[in-house]
């Protein structure tokens, strides 16, 4: 006797008639109130982008700051300014 794959597909917990993917599709299309990602995926997406943000500010801040606008005038090498 073989065991049934375990699956995390929403597909299989859907109960509609031929269980069909195209079926399917159609019943997400029709009823888009009641698909929802888990709330486990949710948390788990949450925790990866307040990561991703600290990488974000920990690589800007590590960098090298470039003077762009300098605000003294005895900064410009060409000497236009007089």
């Amino acid at each position: 006797m073989t065991r049934k794959k375990k699956t995390r597909s929403l597909a299989d917990k859907v109960t509609i008639r031929t269980g069909r993917r195209k079926d399917y599709k159609k019943w997400r299309h029709d009823n888009p109130d009641q698909v929802a990602p888990s709330r486990r995926f949710v948390a788990k997406k949450q925790q990866q982008r307040k990561l991703q943000a600290v990488r974000k500010l920990a690589r800007q801040q590590d960098g090298q700051n470039i003077a762009i606008h300098p605000d003294k005038e005895g900064d410009n090498p060409s000497g236009d300014r007089s």
